[in-house]
């Protein structure tokens, strides 16, 4: 059976994560997002998708440390990201120094420690390739910090608050794994012919890059710049639903009522204290749409997808567009790595058939 862009075909049995888009749930091993994320850190949850189990307190600190050990990038990679166009998008410039990591020593099937590196350091590189292209004194690790309290500081120079911090994270683990989408697939094929971590990543950062995929939520922050104050949503989103103008950051391809990733990010934030101007507007936003959208189209239900929300903390954080794609892929990254672990472990090469129509 031909089927275009595999749509609807299974390819793998993975235990990694399950969407369930009618219904509006995603699990990663089993867990409800939403309840798994609670109370625990970007290392805990990168830990479980790679071994199987949440780590108890000393394969957590392990963990943690190798993480921290690991984030420090040697002078030949730190001169490759200086040395390439600073026109260059940060996606090329991620595929680019990831393709040159060494892989070397790497077992067979792939391990779970193997995976450390490479999660530790495209953070790295994103911080410093954004501060050497702006001509801000580059910024180097610091062990005392977690993933991610550690990455905005390397990015800003400077320490982020609590409940910043938070924010980040919570979408961080949101979007670590998605099942056998575009980038994902790209990684399992390429690990099933029986290459390291290096070559798979390469491989999802190119898929991870296209504009059908990786995408940004640059057009959710357009919105909220057109809207700017809490007094104009009404208006703005009223009149664009009367022109039929797509609302950005509301309804997704894969869930068909409300977006669970949406939701737990969601609610990281309305927990948050001190809330910035930006997140309090997007959450009247959200709800205004919502109303407007079953005043003015009954029967068509659209929810905020998780890009509102990131589009709501990226702005907030005053992070600038161009990232938006690679911090997605410092995240997605333990799900490439889960993915490849999970095929090397019961490999067979990927060949599908291609009909003749000549």
């Amino acid at each position: 059976m031909f089927q275009p862009g595999l749509k609807g075909i299974t390819a793998v049995e993975t235990k990694l994560s399950e969407i369930d888009g009618g219904n509006g749930h995603l699990s990663y091993r089993g867990k409800e997002i939403g309840e798994l994320m609670q109370g625990r850190s970007f290392e805990e949850i990168a830990y479980f998708l790679l071994n199987g189990s949440l780590p108890n307190p000393s394969e957590y600190i392990s963990f943690k440390e190798k993480l921290q050990a690991s984030r420090a990038l040697e002078p030949r990679l730190l001169d490759l990201i200086r040395q390439l166009p600073k026109d260059q998008p940060m996606m090329s410039v991620l595929r680019t120094a990831i393709s040159a990591m060494e892989d070397s020593g790497e077992s067979w099937p792939l391990s779970a420690d193997g995976a450390i590196k490479w999660i530790a350091r495209l953070p790295s590189i994103i911080a410093h390739r954004y501060r050497w292209v702006k001509g801000y004194e580059e910024v180097s690790e610091r062990k005392d910090l977690n993933h991610t309290a550690n990455f905005l500081y390397m990015l800003f120079g400077e320490e982020k608050r609590e409940e910043e911090v938070k924010a980040l994270e919570g979408y961080l683990i949101l979007t670590m794994e998605h099942g056998l989408n575009a980038s994902t697939f790209s990684a399992r094929v390429t690990t099933s012919t029986q290459v390291g971590y290096a070559g798979a990543l390469t491989a999802a950062l190119a898929t991870m890059q296209g504009p059908l995929h990786g995408g940004a939520p640059g057009g959710v922050i357009d919105l909220l710049e057109e809207i700017e104050h809490e007094d104009r949503i009404h208006e703005v989103i009223e009149k664009k639903i009367m022109n039929g103008e797509k609302i950005m950051g509301f309804g997704h391809r894969v869930y068909k009522t409300t977006d669970p990733r949406a939701d737990a990010l969601k609610e990281v934030l309305v927990n948050g204290e001190n809330q910035p101007e930006w997140i309090q507007l997007a959450l009247k936003t959200e709800q205004e749409t919502i109303e407007l959208l079953k005043k003015h189209k009954p029967g068509r239900d659209l929810y905020a997808n998780v890009e509102y929300y990131a589009a709501a903390v990226m702005k907030a954080l005053e992070i600038e567009p161009e990232l938006f794609t690679a911090i997605f892929s410092s995240s997605r990254v333990v799900g490439w790595c889960a993915h490849s672990k999970e095929q090397s472990e019961n490999n067979v090469i990927f060949r599908p058939k291609a009909k003749y129509i000549g």
